[in-house]
């Protein structure tokens, strides 16, 4: 196996992963593709099509096409390799496979060209993009089974909400090491819900020496932890007498407590205060715990480096779209779309400043075209929160800033552009009222700085997923 397998399986079922159709599942059903569970063989199990297999298998084709199916991944990522697992496969493997990959079920990028496959084997493929995505297409040539399809991976998630538990395998958080696994796998720390059984734990061997064992976490974000829940479910004989954290510079987090068998913990009162991008998990000596989740607030810093990885992941296309949202001129956002990727945000800033004033007039009064008329009711969930000041204005002001947005447009030859955000309807209609008496070129110069902060608004508020 190579390195790639230690990263999430994006497909997985456990994370949401689903197969929403296949061309055919005439022997198999296309769900076994993506189940936790390694393939299993039971020689002697028929059912009315034929010899029961644990994977997709499709009917023989005698025409010149071939298989596939539709995949939603259980969270969006980077996809950094995949796994066709053809274990029990034999005389019915495909000869071929390739994949497909999508972030809107349009566009379709392939990221593995056909290739061949072994029978009763793990075949793995790096796989070589950048760009994050949402759905896949895996074709198999021309027919036949596979026992289970891995897709590993970096997961990026939309948004980061206020409070989340940042270990999550689902937010982003990844277990990046741990003393020992003989047991149970340390990514099982981090899985969604609650363990199945000991076998969906993390449990190390008995330790004969002196020490004890441990598990570095990549937590989502950076975050302020504020609670800490461990859980020993199921593990009843083989629970560690005790475990602490700390932050990866040595910093207490949780003191060393005691635990007890198959119990959920959580710990809020006992956490000293601690902000942290990656944490150490101590269990003493040693033993099996089958969740560890790391409540907390994503800092700024945090936010700020969830957002540019998600500038930089996202497709051209993707990326282009969501820059118009910020920004209504093609020019701008084709520019940003290309400078990418961004080392930062203060970089991605510094990147629209610079490509916004470098634009032509034309490309101005485009961006200016897009948005809504101050004071006017739109459907724009964005522009509808940038202009929440209007909401209880009184109907003469809204009817004043009416009849000065058709003068302003009349003169100038585009509608009134403000940076709304944080101003009340009163406020706007007094520098609307100001303007009115600037001379063309000053008013597009004020109005291009107020498209400017628009779109720092909007790049941070879009990136953040605040």
């Amino acid at each position: 196996m190579t390195d790639f397998t230690e990263l999430v399986d994006l497909a997985s079922e456990r994370l949401g992963g689903e197969v929403l159709w296949a061309t055919d599942e005439f022997f198999g059903p296309k769900e076994n593709l993506l189940k936790a569970a390694a393939p299993v063989f039971i020689p002697d199990k028929y059912t009315d099509a034929g010899k029961w297999m644990d994977g997709w298998e499709t009917r023989r084709h005698r025409a010149p096409d071939h298989d596939w199916c539709q995949i939603r991944l259980g969270a969006p990522g980077i996809v950094r390799g995949i796994v066709v697992d053809t274990a029990h496969f034999t005389g019915n493997f495909p000869e071929k496979c390739s994949l497909e990959a999508s972030a809107d079920q349009q566009e379709w990028t392939e990221l593995l060209a056909p290739s061949g496959l072994r029978g009763a084997a793990q075949n793995c493929f790096a796989i070589h993009d950048p760009f994050r995505y949402t759905h896949l297409r895996f074709h198999i040539y021309p027919d036949g089974g596979v026992a289970r399809l891995r897709v590993h991976g970096e997961l990026i998630p939309e948004r980061l909400d206020d409070f989340i538990n940042l270990a999550a395998m689902e937010n982003g958080g990844r277990v990046i090491e741990a003393s020992d696994m003989f047991f149970g796998s340390r990514h099982n720390l981090i899985c969604p819900g609650r363990s199945t059984g000991m076998h969906d734990g993390w449990e190390t061997r008995r330790r004969r020496g002196p020490g004890h064992d441990w598990a570095i976490l990549e937590l989502a974000a950076h975050g302020e932890i504020r609670r800490v829940e461990v859980d020993t479910f199921h593990f009843k004989g083989n629970f560690p007498e005790s475990c602490s954290l700390e932050t990866e510079a040595g910093q207490e987090i949780l003191p060393r407590t005691r635990l007890q068998a198959h119990t959920g913990h959580v710990f809020e009162s006992e956490l000293k205060p601690a902000s942290a991008s990656r944490v150490r998990f101590c269990i003493y000596p040693d033993g099996g715990v089958s969740r560890l989740r790391i409540f907390g607030i994503p800092t700024e810093l945090g936010r700020a480096a969830h957002a540019v990885r998600l500038w930089n992941s996202l497709t051209p296309a993707e990326a282009r779209n969501r820059f118009l949202g910020c920004c209504g001129s093609r020019s701008w956002a084709n520019a940003m779309t290309a400078a990418r990727p961004f080392a930062s945000m203060e970089a991605i800033f510094e990147a629209g400043v610079r490509i916004w004033r470098g634009l032509a007039r034309e490309d101005w009064l485009e961006a200016f075209a897009a948005h809504s008329r101050i004071g006017e009711r739109t459907s724009d969930e964005l522009a509808a929160s940038e202009q929440s000041g209007t909401n209880s204005a009184s109907s003469a002001v809204l009817g004043e800033l009416a009849r000065l947005n058709r003068d302003s447009e009349a003169k100038f030859g585009y509608i009134y552009i403000v940076c709304a955000t944080g101003k009340s309807a009163d406020q706007m209609l007094a520098l609307l009222r100001s303007r009115l008496a600037n001379d063309p070129q000053e008013e597009l110069g004020i109005a291009a700085e107020e498209q400017l902060r628009i779109t720092q608004l909007r790049l941070q508020k879009t990136g953040s997923s605040r």
